[in-house]
């Protein structure tokens, strides 16, 4: 009871670990050459690290000072930066000494081992001698260790005139451990016989555990169904914590165990079918992390030199033969029997998770079974000898790992249920159990007999509510056991072997109540990732690649929540590195995936725009033609010609065998969506990750490339798709974007919302052009641009732009940009933002058509104002006449656009919110005639972003009065906006004599747009006059009453030229009155007689016939 074994072997093995964690990254940082201390790269230093290590561990600082010198200098900055390295191996030096100390005190008490008896005191034993002589081996494997205690030691020396109070010890330490196995061979010879006790016993569970698949399958191993009679049985074993005990714990036990005490394998026939039988399953032990040791290689180095062991050696070439030739393959077919019994058992316990009762001890299995076969496969494929063999690949590795993933998250889930089941089987079963043991007890101490008693107490007062802790009875078991093992024990165990199975049952059962985390962490836990990057990528690769495993590709982002798991308190500075590597790694999964799904839904949507295309109205022209040749039996094309496939036939399947390329496409989306849509979230390093957000977030990205992509425009030729053939493709994207929901729960209407409106706007969120932008520009640079060029006439009869025949045709025909199906096609795109910015760009260029306009009114003042009360006066007096026309003329067919527009814009709205459109009409039409005008203003903004006409068009208003001289009076502004009216008036009768004034019946219109000043003058004048507040109905009256005169004037006129198309233009002033709000037919009688238009309808219709004929 004084030696305290259980504690020491507790403290001491988490130690070791701590220490391993230590030397570990020690190792690593001196193999990476930007983490390497700086001191050992140093080339002042060079000379100076050579010389110590060629000396260690002798201390000579008198006679060499020449190389010497530079350490001087720097003494005190070594002594603050190898001080960590240093003293991490005086505390090896210290583990080192106490575990000697342990292991001696073992020995005098000839301490009885037995994994299947005293399960915690061997396994504690035996990783203690693992973790020591890994320990040792990694510490002979960090090649600077000597320049960096030896470093140390001289800037100590220099700086306090004495070596460090440790250096002696230690650096004979690392001397005699320059070959530890070899050094420790000679140190084990003590301990042989406890050692080797402990691995013999290991003869009835490793042999057990080292079974083929063709062995599990038959014995129907991890099966609930395969007896369904015993299905609610618990899983009972003699040894259960040997059950799950990893097989690769155990492989280094042997190894390791059998080398250090290699004198048993000579004697004992079971400790050499133990040791070979691991040698034949593995060609490398993993030491510590991705640290690998080569068995047969070391083995054989070190056998070779003891006499008489040949046989020996001849043992280990032979495993080693078989252990390349058929390990291989052995693992391949477990990973392939686990990847089925884990599947069935996850699948049974997903639909009855009452069976996680019973049935633990399985789970534990699954996982334990799984773990160790992944780490086998990962450790060899990276150190593999034969690389041509497919033995270490495994491309269906995804399906183990996931299926291992959803066991944790059924212990996770169902955690309740176990512990209920498993506090009522303490109680009721376990505590009588052990009772009638402990009263069967031919002799029991007291000490031992208190702890027995409290076991049985503990377990009998149980109930379901309580808050549950048994570490304390766990470690009283532990001590129990040491109590109970060593030679002079009253109660010895190895007399009371059924007392130890039941003990060790009791505990398995205690553990299911309160450490179910740490027993997945325990036999679960897959953190060697981490440190295989690069493998671990390819494996995901890999998984990608394959259709058929792309739904298991979720494991390895869930993966990244286990490598938190390997860090230890004794290393708190590698937290932060592994956390950021199981971000990036995570992050790096997730996006590949959602990026996986992306490319996946383009493509669909590719072929179903491919396949919306082919019902385009376009595309019937030549069904159509066929049948009218048919009917008057043409015979045209050539004879053969192959008859035009029609839209739908990729619809009709000859068998379900036929597989189409749409058909390959969804499969794999359905697959890699079911990974993605798996959970909801995960928690990574005290991050959560959603991965369904990464895919949100890529189909938006590529939503709106997609969509800028397919308007096609073409900056050097001007090209872009007609607003309906984009909305076709774009509706075909969104139906193949709905139907992802059936897929993933994301809300894909949140996708829309976010692309479609910032398409609203001038740039998105990246900066980038939008549709707007791209068709605003287009609209105004290339369709508006040829019709102030002439080649493209506005038709008012057939509401479009349409081409005239001109020398040089036009690249696009026009009327198929600005028809009515188009501009609302547009408007549906573009929504009622797109079409405000689209109106203010429209009415920024009217401004600068306004200003220059303005200028020419300036120039000619005087004349305005003396012809604003005196008619008489002669035009010629006045300049730029044309200029004045032809600037009005630009405007006219700009607002006749934004008219086509605004229109389409009201129609598409109605249609969508007929009740709000309907409303914002009653709003506008029962405005009271005293309304403030701001307020008037504010309504007009509203009805014109629903598309509804209004009296003073409120955008015109704002671009026009952003206008405003500063040098100029409000009321020079004024008069300048009436003299412009008067400039126009009396500039009318100039259209005349114009051969492209000739008035068209049949596009209710002139071709030269001159009918485009009906609507310049009009909305002109309503917005100047509502600027500078003067009475738009005054103003108008005064613009048609000098109109008409100066129209008058021409009809006294005798030249033919000059008067040409009077008649064509007369109707002009019809126009202007049919399109004013403000004035009416009354008022144009009273200036111009209507007998006149009368008979100029007349003549142009007369003049169109007999053109036409």
């Amino acid at each position: 009871i004084q030696q305290k074994l259980a504690e020491k072997l507790t403290i001491l093995n988490d130690r070791g670990i701590g220490m391993l964690t230590r030397i570990y990254n020690i190792k690593k940082a001196c193999g990476d050459p930007k983490a390497k201390p700086s001191y050992l790269i140093d080339k002042n230093l060079e000379s100076a690290v050579k010389f110590i290590v060629r000396k260690f561990p002798a201390v000579e600082t008198r006679n060499n000072n020449q190389q010497l010198a530079q350490l001087q200098k720097e003494k005190s900055e070594i002594l603050k930066n190898l001080a960590l390295y240093y003293f991490t191996f005086v505390d090896v030096m210290e583990f080192k000494d106490h575990v000697c100390e342990l292991l001696n005190t073992i020995d005098a008490c000839q301490v009885f081992f037995d994994i299947t008896v005293n399960f915690d005191l061997t396994k504690n034993y035996l990783d203690l001698v693992v973790t020591y002589t890994t320990l040792m081996i990694l510490l002979s494997r960090i090649e600077e260790r000597k320049a960096i205690i030896g470093l140390y030691n001289y800037a100590h020396e220099m700086t306090h005139g004495s070596s460090d109070r440790e250096y002696p010890r230690l650096g004979q330490m690392i001397v005699d451990y320059e070959n530890p196995l070899k050094k420790m061979m000679e140190e084990f010879v003590p301990h042989g016989k406890s050692l080797s006790d402990a691995l013999i016993s290991l003869q009835m569970v490793y042999p057990r555990r080292n079974l083929s698949a063709d062995q599990w399958r038959n014995a129907q191993l991890l099966s609930l169904i395969s007896a369904p009679s015993t299905m609610l049985n618990p899983a009972q074993s003699d040894t259960m914590p040997c059950e799950y005990l990893s097989l690769d714990t155990m492989e280094k036990w042997i190894v390791f165990g059998f080398i250090l005490s290699h004198a048993a394998l000579n004697s004992d026939p079971a400790a050499l079918s133990l040791w070979k039988l691991s040698l034949q399953s593995s060609s490398c032990l993993c030491l510590f992390r991705d640290e690998v040791f080569h068995i047969h290689k070391a083995a054989e180095d070190l056998f070779v030199n003891i006499r008489g062991y040949n046989k020996r050696i001849n043992d280990i070439r032979e495993c080693k033969e078989a252990a390349l030739s058929h390990a291989g393959s052995m693992h391949r077919e477990r990973r392939k029997f686990l990847r089925s019994a884990l599947k069935e058992l996850a699948t049974v316990l997903a639909d009855q998770p009452g069976l996680l009762g019973p049935k633990a001890l399985f789970v534990f299995m699954a996982l334990s079974f799984a773990r160790d076969e992944i780490i086998w496969l990962l450790r060899h494929a990276d150190n593999i000898q034969k690389k041509s063999t497919d033995d270490f690949i495994d491309k269906h590795i995804a399906e183990l790992i996931f299926y291992m993933e959803e066991l944790r998250a059924h212990v996770r889930k169902y955690g309740p249920v176990m512990q209920r089941y498993y506090v009522q089987y303490l109680s009721g079963f376990d505590a009588v159990v052990l009772n009638e043991l402990v009263q069967n007890l031919s002799v029991c101490p007291e000490d031992e007999s208190i702890i027995m008693s409290s076991f049985v107490n503990t377990m009998t007062s149980l109930s379901v509510k309580q808050v549950f802790d048994f570490r304390g009875m766990r470690l009283d078991w532990f001590r129990l056991q040491a109590y109970t093992s060593v030679s002079k024990a009253s109660l010895g165990i190895a007399d009371h072997r059924e007392l130890g199975k039941m003990m060790n049952t009791i505990i398995f059962h205690t553990k299911m109540v309160d450490s179910l985390v740490e027993m997945l962490v325990e036999t679960s836990d897959l953190s060697i990732f981490c440190f295989y990057s690069r493998a671990f990528e390819k494996m995901f690769q890999q998984c990608l690649e394959l259709p058929s495993q792309s739904r298991y590709s979720i494991s390895f982002p869930l993966l990244c929540m286990h490598f938190m798991s390997c860090t230890h308190e004794l290393c708190p500075e590698e937290r932060h590195h592994i956390g950021d590597r199981s971000l990036s790694l995570c992050n790096m999964f997730l996006d590949e995936m959602a990026k996986q799904a992306r490319n996946l839904i383009t493509d669909i949507c590719t072929e179903q725009c491919t396949l919306s295309d082919q019902l385009l109205p376009k595309h019937c022209a030549k069904t159509i033609s066929q049948a009218v040749n048919k009917k008057s039996k043409k015979q045209t094309g050539k004879k053969g010609e192959p008859e035009r496939e029609k839209p739908g036939v990729e619809s009709m399947r000859k068998n379900r065998l036929l597989v189409t390329n749409l058909d390959k496409l969804h499969t794999a989306l359905s697959e890699l969506c079911f990974s993605i849509n798996y959970v909801p979230n995960m928690v990574v390093w005290e991050h959560t990750f959603t991965p369904r957000e990464y895919l949100t977030s890529h189909l938006e990205i590529r939503f709106t490339k997609s969509i800028v992509g397919m308007t096609m425009y073409n900056q050097a030729t001007q090209e872009i798709a007609k607003p309906s053939e984009l909305l076709t493709s774009v509706r075909a994207y969104m139906t193949v974007l709905q139907s992802i929901e059936n897929y993933v729960q994301i809300d894909i209407t949140r996708v829309f919302n976010n692309v479609l409106l910032q398409q609203t706007q001038h740039l998105d969120s990246h900066g980038e052009p939008t549709i707007t932008s791209l068709y605003t520009n287009w609209y105004l640079e290339t369709l508006l641009r040829q019709v102030s060029n002439g080649h493209i006439a506005y038709f008012p009869a057939m509401k479009a732009f349409v081409n005239l025949p001109t020398e040089n045709e036009l690249t696009f025909n026009a009327e198929e940009y600005s028809d009515i199906s188009e501009m609302r096609s547009l408007s549906e795109l573009l929504g009622p933002y797109g079409m405000k910015f689209l109106s203010e760009s429209l009415m920024w260029h009217i401004s600068s058509q306004v200003a220059e306009l303005k200028k020419l009114v300036v120039e000619n003042m005087e004349v305005l104002t003396q012809m604003r009360t005196r008619t008489q006066l002669f035009l010629s007096c006045v300049l730029a006449v044309d200029s004045v026309l032809k600037r009005m003329t630009i405007i006219g067919v700009i607002l006749s656009f934004r008219s086509l527009a605004q229109e389409a814009l009201r129609d598409v709205l109605s249609y969508h919110i007929p009740f709000l459109v309907s409303s914002v009409e009653d709003f506008k039409d029962h405005i009271p005639r005293e309304t403030d005008m701001k307020v008037a203003m504010n309504v007009y903004e509203l009805s014109s972003a629903a598309g509804l006409p209004c009296e003073i068009d409120p955008a015109l208003v704002v671009a026009l009065s952003s206008q405003k001289s500063e040098n100029i009076s409000p009321e020079e502004e004024y008069k300048i906006a009436c003299l412009l009216m008067v400039f126009v008036a009396v500039s009318l009768p100039t259209l005349a004599s114009n051969v492209m004034s000739q008035y068209s019946p049949a596009i209710e219109g002139h071709c030269n747009n001159i009918h485009c000043l009906a609507k310049a003058i009009n909305q002109i004048a309503a917005a100047l006059f509502t600027i500078h507040k003067g009475s738009i109905e005054d103003r108008l009256k005064e613009f048609l009453a000098l109109a008409s005169s100066s129209l008058l004037k021409i009809g006294q006129e005798t030249d033919k030229v000059t008067t040409r198309n009077r008649e064509s233009v007369y109707l002009l002033l019809d126009m202007i009155v049919q399109e004013s709000p403000f004035l009416t037919m009354d008022l144009l009688e009273s200036c111009f007689p209507y007998v006149l238009l009368r008979n100029a309808y007349h003549a142009v219709y007369k003049q169109s016939v007999s053109a036409s004929a």
